[in-house]
């Protein structure tokens, strides 16, 4: 219950931070009266910082998503410096105001759907098309001819629910409901903070359009909802470059780092599921890779004064810095009672679930996936040896551990040549 409860508040920090903490400061700053006079000015130049670092982040780290949304936005508020809207306003005005305050949200969620990668292929130029189309398709509605039809989006479809409390019709409320939802859901699912970044952001373009009514700058809400993707993008690089893509461990980049960061006292454990190779050839590599993904942060999350990475392969490397084999052995006792208690089932071919808490029943087609992990640790003390030395006794003693039937622990011996510490390779068994 303990490691459920570090997870899910673990998850919602992550979603919280940095996207609800801009929010929060757009809500709390962007108000007119809650503006010092000192900000005024850098506030002014909000819309185009965040418009220039979109396009040029945006581009370098090749995001559709990223440089579509902006275009959207711009596309917004432009359509409210041309048509503004008040309680009053003519059709015209209305009609834009709705066509507007319905499809940002839609594009937003279509955007997070698209493959991020290089510009130019099929869904990338489809997509760009239905931008070109749709102020041709508004500027259509807006012919008299057409008004009817365009005011269809401004009316109340569900009887007896208000909507007096804001200007946004129903339907556009139904696209950002149906928009932030599916965000949430995308997030909760794959920890993606382009997905909490775009939650996020469609609260900071609610506020563009409901605080009309209170006289608020729509322009300051739809920057901070560009600088929110912004920031999101960069998260998202970051975590790219140094956390492993499967398991969202820290990945090779991360270890190379903190391996050039080590002091000449440390440990160092190699960790390996024990029942990977069987789980392969009696369920297939998709099992065991969802094993994989499941297990490591289970790992990560118990590792008390250690560090996780997923450098290659199926293994784990924890490294312990400023601590002996012995001091590390009581964390790593920790992280194999933890994997023990794990409760992992499969379900049809090749989907594993996990049920650790115990918060659903099993099915007739859920099959049990017992995983344990056997351990070797080694360490380094001092100017005797090197960390390819202490990787190779890490490794002696893991397969030690394997050998003896696994769900055990075994220290390897302490290395005793004394020779330069090399960048921290690490060793198979090939190499032996």
């Amino acid at each position: 219950m303990l490691l459920m409860a570090h997870n899910i508040l673990k998850g919602i920090l992550a979603f919280v931070f940095p996207g609800g903490l801009l929010f929060l400061l757009a809500l709390g700053f962007l108000r007119p009266s809650g503006l010092p006079l000192w900000c005024q000015s850098a506030v002014a130049a909000l819309p185009y910082l965040a418009l220039a670092f979109g396009l040029v982040f945006g581009w370098y780290f090749v995001s559709a998503r990223m440089l579509f949304t902006l275009v959207v936005l711009t596309f917004a508020d432009r359509a409210f410096i041309a048509f503004p809207f008040q309680k009053d306003a003519d059709p015209l005005n209305q009609i834009v105001f709705s066509l507007s305050a319905f499809l940002v949200p839609m594009n937003i969620l279509g955007f997070s759907l698209l493959r991020e990668g290089r510009a130019g292929n099929m869904r990338h130029a489809m997509a760009a098309m239905l931008l070109i189309i749709q102020p041709l398709v508004a500027l259509w509605l807006c012919q008299p001819a057409q008004q009817d039809l365009a005011l269809a989006l401004a009316t109340s479809g569900l009887a007896g629910w208000s909507t007096g409390w804001t200007p946004i019709p129903q339907p556009a409320l139904l696209a950002f409901f149906i928009a932030v939802t599916v965000q949430m859901s995308r997030f909760a699912l794959s920890r993606n903070p382009m997905d909490a970044g775009a939650a996020w952001a469609l609260g900071s373009v609610f506020l563009a359009y409901h605080c009309l009514q209170f006289g608020w700058s729509p322009t300051r809400y739809l920057s901070s909802a560009a600088l929110i993707v912004f920031v999101s993008l960069v998260q998202t690089s970051y975590r790219e470059t140094y956390r492993d893509e499967l398991t969202g461990i820290r990945g090779r980049l991360a270890y190379e780092e903190t391996t050039a960061q080590l002091s000449a006292n440390f440990a160092l454990a190699v960790l390996a599921i024990d029942q990977l190779k069987a789980y392969a050839g009696s369920h297939g590599r998709p099992v065991v890779e969802q094993v994989l993904k499941l297990v490591s942060p289970k790992v990560e999350s118990v590792c008390q004064g250690g560090r996780v990475f997923r450098v290659s392969g199926e293994d784990l490397t924890l490294l312990f810095p400023h601590q002996s084999a012995m001091e590390a052995l009581v964390a790593l006792n920790e992280v194999r009672k933890t994997v023990e208690s794990a409760s992992l089932f499969v379900r049809g071919r090749d989907h594993v679930w996990d049920n650790t808490g115990g918060i659903k029943s099993p099915g007739p087609k859920d099959r049990a996936l017992p995983v344990t992990v056997s351990i070797g640790v080694a360490e380094r003390s001092g100017d005797a040896g090197s960390l390819e030395m202490v990787i190779k006794s890490a490794y002696r003693a893991l397969y030690e551990a394997k050998a003896g039937g696994g769900n055990a622990i075994k220290r390897g011996a302490a290395p005793r040549q004394s020779i330069p510490r090399s960048s921290g390779r690490i060793v198979t068994a090939s190499d032996y």
